[in-house]
């Protein structure tokens, strides 16, 4: 009896001595750094978004996963659409990104840069909260990246150096640079203007020197670049596209970390997306329109689009969705048209 207590007591011994190990040796993979990489800085709602995300992650895992942010897609050239390929193969561990730069990779994404597909933020949430928003999800995990979380860039605006625009024929023979996406070329061509594909670093001097007329971009961005300093005197708000952003990181990295870190960094996301896009709507929701103000008192002059004005360029761009929908999956749009549809009166 007496062998039979000692072995248990040993027994019991190696027990806890194993459960004491196993977290450090659970950490011993664990790198001493993790790379996020974002295109902006917090001078802007995704970029403080991500500089949330990456507190938050450090902060619960105790140092565990330790995150250092690097804007301005710094570790890919400043080549943003670089991203998501960096992502897959490791080389980032975490990125917040627009839909945008990943569209080129995740042809599906490009649902969301259809125009005047999303009229407004009742329609942006029932997308990304419901089915489309989890399906698209599902996509980007088979292509060897973890969405945890949707974050917000916000309805992306139409500003140039030449006049005002209110209607489609305004756009007639304008330069615009545009992102990396070919639907945005398809969309500026269908209106008769001439898209430059740029990046935003590149963009701000062709803007300045008059290389380029016009850009697109949400207003929080238009009002933190000060772009009225950048020639861009009239700026209309047409809500012609909303990008969401995904919060994600590469499968390596997720694969390295326990279950119980791996929570932690989701929770952390989505806690982050959550504050990101309420910092996006800040000044630019139904009732606020302070970004309005601060690009008005700057300099620029502010058209405001009416429902009527707004149907008009979508008429006239309707042969881009057309175009589009067969790649991007002819069910897909008609379930978030079908989303969007849902919304409207409510």
């Amino acid at each position: 009896m007496k062998l039979t207590i000692q072995g248990a007591l040993l027994a019991a011994a190696a027990a806890a001595s194993w459960a004491a190990a196993t977290p450090a040796l659970a950490q011993a993979p664990y790198k001493p750094e993790y790379r996020l990489s974002t295109n902006v800085n917090n001078a802007f709602p995704l970029g403080r978004g991500a500089e949330t995300w990456a507190k938050l992650v450090s902060e619960r895992t105790q140092g565990r996963i330790t995150v250092k942010w690097y804007p301005g897609s710094s570790l890919v050239g400043g080549e943003t659409t670089r991203e998501f390929t960096a992502l897959r193969q490791g080389t980032l561990d975490f990125n917040v990104a627009s839909v945008i730069n990943w569209a080129p990779h995740v042809k599906e994404l490009n649902l969301f840069l259809l125009p005047f597909l999303v009229p407004d933020e009742k329609a942006f949430d029932a997308l990304t909260k419901g089915e489309v928003g989890k399906d698209l999800f599902a996509l980007i995990a088979k292509r060897g990246v973890v969405p945890l979380a949707w974050g917000e860039n916000g309805a992306r605006e139409i500003s140039n150096s030449k006049h005002e625009i209110r209607k489609p024929e305004d756009l007639k023979g304008l330069k615009f640079r545009v992102v990396g996406s070919p639907i945005f070329n398809d969309i500026y061509t269908t209106l008769g203007a001439n898209p430059t594909q740029m990046t935003f670093a590149d963009a701000q001097p062709a803007l300045q020197s008059g290389a380029v007329d016009g850009q697109e971009n949400p207003l929080a961005l238009f009002v933190g670049a000060k772009m009225t300093s950048l020639n861009q005197k009239f700026l209309t708000k047409w809500n012609y596209v909303n990008d969401p952003l995904v919060f994600a990181v590469s499968q390596k990295a997720w694969d390295s970390w326990t279950p119980a870190d791996r929570e932690i960094v989701r929770q952390a996301a989505i806690e982050a997306a959550k504050a990101e896009i309420a910092d996006t709507r800040k000044g630019t929701s139904p009732g606020d329109d302070e970004l309005i103000k601060q690009a008005t008192a700057a300099g620029t002059k502010v058209t405001v689009l009416t429902p009527a004005e707004q149907q008009a360029f979508a008429t006239a761009t309707k042969p881009v969705i057309d175009k589009w929908t067969p790649q991007i999956g002819a069910d897909l749009v008609k379930k978030a048209q079908a989303a969007v549809a849902a919304t409207r009166g409510k």
